[in-house]
Parts: structure tokens; C-alpha cells; sequence
């Protein structure tokens, strides 16, 4: 262990000779040498973990340090005079690396904040000290973690905990004015419209202007004539998240609490702001604002940045995954909305569909476009084959202009044979069942993923429902997705080493979706197939299909962390490129993660090669 040692006198000497140090005038130097704590250390002592080189800075007076990484038996030999850890130490690239004693040493210690102080006070300083985290002055970094925490406590409070006053009502046959007079004493953004003791609607601020001022209607109507009816609401207990995922979906400010049919109160987009975690939701209501394709495309860029502040605040990979869908959302519906006022409005009913980790709401700021579009079965293609051809064309060049690639394999709504009627799709899965080839297994995996976007969601409920009356039990069909399942393997050797990437641009990583998250990901499909199960998000199919029985509960919930771990991993490597200006991809190279994190991931990837066997012994 580190022993407490007394400042010598002789540092300030020892500073004025520093390289670094020697930099200041005699008064900053007195000043500096203060600031410092010292430690002497034996042979052999860790002197900052894996993952603790960021925490402060380190000068070396006598002996020798190691900085090491364990894992992959690497070192650095440090000697009498030089610097290492916060500023000095690369922490992106060093982030497993550890410093050890090499030999009996007395280390002098700086503290960030006082470091920070001296490069902004000293801006020459900087030069030496390469990754010191400059512009930031420290109130800005309390400020940022300050609000990664509470970016944390928004994730995992529950809503009831944000509600600040009792429901505020009124009957639906109360005057305009009366409701907009009671707003204005109560300074309040809305009210809810109750009847009988149930929620009848909802009037906000907005309503007021866009549907009373704008239309010049009479003040003395009720209430209830310019209300938003049934409105959507969220659950009482339900995580604060929720409220903001359904914000952002549909671009509103203003949803009912609820515990049951009791009315709890409302919560507002300004009660998740004072939580610093409401760029979801400004972010979707700018895209909503957006009447053009260059417009829509600037704002997209910030799901980077969307994903980075999640990555900060500690979020749950599911939370992550469902925040960024959101925005994917609404870049969707608001594409729709531009094709529709481009091209008039379309001359039959259709429902657009997500496919793929957008369906499955496990997006990244990695994600590229899989989607369709299902017609009502009165689509005639010479009436309306030309107008679905140019509308979907226009989404999905529209979706690429925002960052979501075209599909390689053209697994689009832009690609006239996933552009269909409703008969023709009932009729493609009905042969992917009964006739389970190769490519139509690879069709599965994509199209048995979907979810309704825009449009007439009845034309895609009922096809899934038909889809899984097919597949439940259909152990034929079932055996060949198994098989093809079985195709996305854990990197894992014959003694639970680790493999990597042999060759190529990406040689000596892991390709963390391929290897890690794909495997459950057809696990979970799987399983669902085989129990009728409507579920798409992979861990919501897994709490549904152990709950079933179609897996052990141990064996469901196993997968589950397995998922949320590697997850996480993908969705912090991606933010530390982001944070490089890097592109994000998925691929991991082990000098990324800590002795711990490794240890995981082994762990991880054996949950799902175990979990594999299982499944390829039954069928």
C-alpha cells in the first residue's frame, strides 16, 4: 500500500529544473509545490488501477513506474522526472493500462482540478500536457457530470416522483375562457377536462393559440371543443424515460399521469428539462419543425451527440436503444409528412413499416435502413404503382440523406417487391414457412422483425398474428432457423479465450454485433417464433418467452444481462468514437476494456454458446 510521505522542501527545486514545471515563474512554482501530495510506494504497488489514469496526475521524484496492461503484456518503463496519468497518460487509447511501482518510488500527486487551473492560467502548459481536457473550466466539469447524473435519475425514477402539484381539471363544458383564466392565475400549461371522474381530454397553451386565437372562434365555447380527446397518458410508476420516449414519438409536450383510471397529475416536457435529459424530446419536436430534406439532414446529426449524453449518464442499453428509435421515428414520419405534401396525398391506405433494430427499437448511432411498406389490397399498380414508387423513393433517399444507409441487401420500401399489398405479404410469409430455403431464412430474420410507423397499423396487426399462428410449434421451420441461427457464433476458443479478428482493416477486434449481440438477437426470435409471441424488442421477447416457458426463466434472464452487457459496450465504444470524430462501428478491440469487462465478456459470450447447444439439441 502507498505510504503518506511530507512534502520535502526541495520540490520547488525540483520543479524549476522540470521540463514542464520549470515553465512557471518562481511565485506560480511556490504555489504549485504546495498543491502537491506525495507518496512513497513499494516494489509492486498499484499506484492507479485499470480505467484510473484520468483521476489525477503524477510526477515522479525517485525510482521507477510501469505502466502496464495486464491482459495483453504490455509496458512502459517511466523514470526519475516524468509524467504520467491525468494530461500526460492518452486515457482513450491507455484505457485498460495500469500504473505500478517498478521499483521503490516516492510519486508527488496533482489533483485535476488544481492541474486544470494551472493550464488555464498558464495556456503554454497545455503543450506538454497533450489530453488535459481544455476548454473546460471546472465549474463546466462539475456542470457536465451534474448532469449525467441526473440524466442517470431520469432513467430510473419513476414518473410519480416528477409530479409537483395536484391534477388541475375541469368539465369538458367549461368556457374557453374560463379554462384559459385558470391557467393564467395557477400559471399552468395546461389543464386536463374530466367527466364523471375519468380523463375526457386534454388543453394546452398551444391549443389556446392554434385552435382558438389563429381560428378566431368564440371564447364562450366549451372547453372541450378545442381539447386533444383520449389523449395518451403514461403510468404513475412507469420510469420517467417512458414519458420521454412518448414525447419525443409523437412530438407533445403535455401527457396525463395515471395509476390505473385514477388521475395522478400531468407532467410536462419542462419537468424532464429540470432533469437535463430532454434533448429526445426538443430534438424530435425540431424535426417535426424541419420543411425540408437539408433541414431534416442537419438535425439528424445530432443522434451522435444524443447517443454520447446517454453513453455519459450511465444509461441502460435498452433505454439507449429506444431513445435513438425514437428520433429514427420521427426523421420517418416526418419524411412521410414531406412526401405526402410533395405528391398529395396517398390514393390508398398503407402502413410503413420498420424492420430490422429499428423495428426491434435497438438503434445506434451505427444503424443503416431496413423497411417496407404494406398497401391495402385494393392497390391497382397502374392507378397507383407510380405514386407509391416515387413516395417511397422519397422516404428512403430521404432516410440516407440522414445518415441511415441504403440497405445493401435492398431490404427497402423503395425496392418494388417489399412495396406490396397486404395479400402478397400474407402470401411471402406463408411460403417462408412452409418452404424454409436459405434465402427465405435470411428474409425471416429481417421481416419477422416489424413494426408499424405511419399509416393504417391494422394492415400489419393482423398479418403478424397470421404469421405466428404459422410458426408456433412448427418444428420443420422452426429446426431450419435454428440452423441458420446457429450460422452467428461467440468468438469464443477451446479453452474460453477470447478470439479475435485475424486479417483486414479490423484485425485483432470483435465484431461485438455479429459475434455478440446477433446471436441473441436470433435466440430471442427464435423463441418467439416457436410460442406465438408478438413481442419485437429482443429483451421484451426474452421476459415474454421465459415467462412462457419456452426457455428456463435463469436461462431468459441469463441473456438478458448478456444482452444489456454487450449492449453497452457497443454503445460506449461507439460514443468514445464519436468523441474522436471517428466514424462508429462495432468493432472492440480488448485494449478498450478493463481486466473486469473482459472477465464479463467472456461470461457473456458463454451464456449464449450454452444457451446455442440448447437450442440445437431440441430441434
Amino acid at each position: 500500500m502507498p505510504i503518506e510521505a511530507t512534502a520535502p522542501p526541495s520540490l520547488v527545486n525540483t520543479l524549476a529544473k522540470h521540463r514542464v514545471w520549470g515553465q512557471l515563474d518562481l511565485a506560480s512554482r511556490k504555489a504549485l509545490a504546495a498543491q502537491f501530495t506525495q507518496e512513497v510506494a513499494l516494489a509492486g504497488a498499484t499506484l492507479l488501477g485499470q480505467g484510473q489514469l484520468h483521476r489525477r496526475l503524477g510526477l515522479i521524484l525517485s525510482g521507477e513506474v510501469d505502466l502496464r496492461d495486464p491482459d495483453l503484456g504490455l509496458s512502459v518503463r517511466l523514470r526519475t522526472g516524468e509524467l504520467f496519468g491525468l494530461g500526460a497518460t492518452p486515457t482513450q487509447q491507455l484505457a485498460t493500462w495500469q500504473a505500478v511501482a517498478a521499483s521503490p518510488c516516492q510519486i508527488a500527486w496533482l489533483a485535476p482540478q488544481t492541474l486544470l487551473a494551472q493550464c488555464q492560467s498558464h495556456p503554454a502548459l497545455a503543450y506538454f500536457l497533450p489530453s488535459i481536457a481544455l476548454p473546460l473550466s471546472q465549474d463546466e466539469v462539475v456542470s457536465h457530470a451534474s448532469e449525467a447524473g441526473a440524466a442517470l435519475n431520469l432513467l430510473g425514477t419513476p414518473i410519480r416522483a416528477l409530479i409537483k402539484r395536484e391534477p388541475i381539471t375541469l368539465a369538458p363544458a367549461t368556457s374557453i375562457r374560463a379554462a384559459a383564466q385558470l391557467m393564467s392565475d395557477l400559471r399552468v400549461s395546461s389543464v386536463m377536462l374530466v367527466e364523471q371522474g375519468l380523463l375526457f381530454g386534454v388543453v394546452t397553451d398551444r391549443d389556446l393559440r392554434n385552435r382558438l386565437v389563429a381560428q378566431g372562434l368564440d371564447s364562450e365555447r366549451p372547453v372541450a371543443d378545442i381539447a386533444t380527446l383520449a389523449p395518451l397518458t403514461v403510468d404513475a410508476n412507469s420510469p420517467a424515460f417512458e414519458a420521454l420516449l412518448l414525447m419525443a414519438r409523437h412530438n407533445i409536450h403535455h401527457v396525463p399521469v395515471m395509476d390505473g383510471q385514477r388521475i395522478v397529475g400531468m407532467i410536462t416536457a419542462t419537468d424532464l428539462t429540470e432533469q437535463h435529459s430532454t434533448s429526445a424530446v426538443y430534438l424530435a419536436g425540431d424535426i417535426y419543425k424541419q420543411g425540408s430534406l437539408e433541414g431534416l439532414s442537419r438535425v439528424s446529426r445530432k443522434v451522435k451527440l444524443l447517443q454520447q449524453n446517454l453513453a455519459a449518464a450511465d444509461a441502460s442499453a435498452y433505454s439507449t436503444g429506444h431513445i435513438v428509435t425514437a428520433i429514427t421515428d420521427a426523421l420517418t414520419v416526418r419524411l412521410i409528412q414531406l412526401a405526402e405534401a410533395q405528391l398529395g396525398p396517398a390514393p390508398i391506405d398503407y402502413v410503413w413499416v420498420a424492420a430490422g433494430s429499428q423495428a426491434r427499437s435497438e438503434q445506434t448511432a451505427k444503424s443503416d435502413q431496413d423497411n417496407c411498406l404494406i398497401l391495402d389490397d385494393n392497390f391497382d399498380e397502374t392507378a397507383h404503382g407510380a405514386y407509391f414508387r416515387a413516395f417511397s423513393k422519397f422516404v428512403c433517399d430521404g432516410l440516407a440523406a440522414c445518415g441511415y444507409i441504403h440497405c445493401p441487401g435492398e431490404m427497402m420500401a423503395m425496392t418494388d417487391t417489399w412495396r406490396q399489398p397486404r395479400r402478397v405479404w400474407a402470401e411471402y410469409f406463408r411460403t417462408w414457412v412452409e418452404q424454409p430455403k436459405p434465402k427465405a431464412l435470411m428474409l425471416t430474420c429481417v421481416f419477422f422483425d416489424l413494426r408499424a410507423i405511419h399509416g393504417k397499423t391494422e394492415l400489419l396487426n393482423g398479418l403478424r398474428y397470421e404469421v405466428l399462428a404459422r410458426t408456433k410449434g412448427n418444428s420443420l421451420f422452426l429446426a431450419h432457423m435454428v440452423g441458420n441461427a446457429l450460422k452467428h457464433r461467440p468468438p469464443l476458443g477451446l479453452f474460453g479465450t477470447i478470439s479475435l479478428i485475424r486479417g483486414g482493416e479490423n484485425a485483432r477486434t470483435i465484431d461485438l454485433k455479429h459475434s455478440g449481440i446477433v446471436p441473441i438477437v436470433d435466440l430471442a426470435r427464435v423463441y418467439a417464433l416457436a410460442g406465438g409471441i408478438a413481442a419485437v424488442n429482443t429483451h421484451d421477447r426474452l421476459e415474454a418467452v421465459g415467462q412462457a416457458g419456452e426457455v428456463s426463466e435463469q436461462g431468459a434472464r441469463d441473456l438478458r444481462d448478456a444482452l444489456e452487457f454487450l449492449a453497452k459496450l457497443r454503445i460506449a465504444h461507439q460514443a468514445r468514437q464519436i468523441q474522436q470524430n471517428q466514424a462508429p462501428d462495432n468493432f472492440l478491440a480488448l485494449e478498450e476494456l478493463s481486466n473486469f469487462e473482459r472477465s464479463h465478456l467472456k461470461e457473456a459470450f458463454s451464456v449464449v454458446q450454452t444457451l446455442q447447444g440448447v437450442l440445437q439439441q431440441r430441434y
